[in-house]
């Protein structure tokens, strides 16, 4: 078991198996997005997106992209509580896959979340703006149960 109340970083595929079966209550993720870009990115801004460029963010096809996610949400599933509650993010690079994903693996998306932001990634080759990441709100059926306060109080305490 990982000890709590720290901040564990490495590989998530190795960490989620050291945690117990049913012991949490709420998963946040913020998962690659698989942007498959191999030249630099920048914001509206001009800053630049780092993530393309490191190695937790570069997969060799959709399919690895998606053997990845099928893995850490098998053990997402696994490690939540029957009435735990998954939070996790992404852009329209990522967000529609990590969706189907979810619903093969018997998720109940609860919530469709916004995220605003004040520095997003830039769109490619169109003069729409994206300001926001998608979300969704999920639990393990039968529980239907959000966890929308203890993610608000955590954000709120952690802050």
């Amino acid at each position: 078991m990982l000890k709590l109340d720290k901040i564990h970083q490495g590989d998530c595929l190795e960490l989620l198996n050291k945690i117990d079966d049913n012991s949490i209550d709420l998963i946040f993720l913020d998962p690659p997005y698989n942007l498959q870009l191999n030249k630099e990115l920048t914001r509206p801004n001009h800053s630049v997106v780092t993530g393309v460029s490191q190695d937790w963010d570069k997969f060799d096809n959709y399919t690895s992209y998606d053997e990845f996610t099928l893995s850490y949400l098998k053990n997402c599933k696994r490690i939540l509580k029957d009435d735990g509650g998954l939070w996790i993010i992404g852009s329209y690079h990522n967000i529609f896959r990590i969706g189907k994903i979810l619903q093969d693996l018997n998720f109940w998306i609860l919530n469709d979340v916004i995220w605003v932001k004040s520095n997003p990634l830039p769109n490619f080759r169109i003069t729409f703006g994206c300001s926001v990441n998608s979300g969704a709100d999920v639990t393990k059926p039968p529980s239907f149960t959000t966890r929308f306060t203890c993610l608000r109080l955590s954000l709120t305490v952690d802050t």
